[in-house]
């Protein structure tokens, strides 16, 4: 299957469209509203993260290396004299690793050859979740995980997975106010016919969209970055496709490879 990475609309039906201003949008959930068929869903995490707001990880090795190279210097000057030549050394390795992991951050930013640009949530609205009732509730826990976890671990703020005919829709959408649930999932249902969606059959990448130049009214406001993987249902039949799967971010090149590959490994989950 190919890739393209694209800056400019690819299909006739992605004009762009004028889009209504709102304030609020709905939450919906994926069950029933009966006690008897809302479950716990198993939520699971696939990179390591603490999971502490405000806390970027990556940062990690940086405080780390100050801890362990601060409790190295405290050790050097409350030790009594004469400092034996082993220690020096030994102090020395241990304040070289130190300094390396304060650095590695850097290096790694450095290494990647730019700064990574974060995702900003839109100021007015909530998140939705919205999900097919005609579906098992093993699709319904796996499409609920894989939703997750994409909002989760990548700079994605809203996701569409569709699967067989049936949808999962989280995240932060520019949709109609006031709709039931069972009204929402008919919207997206018609938008994703109405725009094709589920006739593309290529891997798509679009890195730097912005202004005038998104033009699918369905995105959240400030979509920057799109990545769009279909379902194959054949690897050795690339011309049935089972569905797709839906990223979007405010970030501008918010998936590196390492990111598409792992959204294409997700996408692997729910093909037939």
């Amino acid at each position: 299957m190919s890739l393209r990475i694209c800056n400019f609309p690819f299909h006739p039906k992605f004009a762009l469209q004028p889009r209504a201003q709102r304030s609020t949008r709905i939450f919906a959930r994926t069950e029933n509203d009966s006690p008897q068929q809302q479950q716990q869903l198993n939520l699971s995490v696939l990179r390591f993260t603490f999971g502490i707001p405000g806390l970027d990880e990556s940062y990690l090795p940086r405080w780390i290396g100050y801890g362990f190279g601060s409790l190295l210097l405290l050790n050097h000057f409350s030790a009594s004299a004469p400092i034996s030549e082993s220690q020096m050394r030994s102090e020395a390795l241990g304040l070289s690793l130190a300094s390396f992991s304060i650095a590695l951050p850097y290096i790694g930013k450095f290494l990647k050859g730019s700064v990574v640009e974060q995702r900003t949530l839109p100021e007015e609205g909530e998140q939705i979740f919205v999900i097919s009732s005609n579906i098992g509730d093993s699709l319904k826990e796996d499409l609920a995980w894989a939703t997750y976890v994409l909002l989760r671990n990548t700079s994605t703020i809203a996701v569409l997975i569709l699967v067989q005919g049936e949808l999962c829709v989280r995240g932060y959408w520019n949709c109609p106010d006031q709709m039931s649930k069972a009204q929402l999932h008919d919207w997206f249902k018609k938008k994703v016919d109405e725009i094709g969606l589920a006739d593309v059959k290529d891997t798509l990448y679009f890195p730097q969209y912005a202004g005038s130049a998104l033009s699918w009214d369905i995105l959240p406001d400030g979509t920057r970055s799109l990545f769009m993987q279909p379902l194959v249902q054949n690897i050795s039949e690339p011309q049935k496709v089972n569905g797709f799967l839906l990223v979007a971010s405010t970030a501008g090149y918010a998936y590196s490879d390492k990111d598409r590959a792992w959204i294409g490994a997700m996408a692997e989950k729910f093909r037939g």
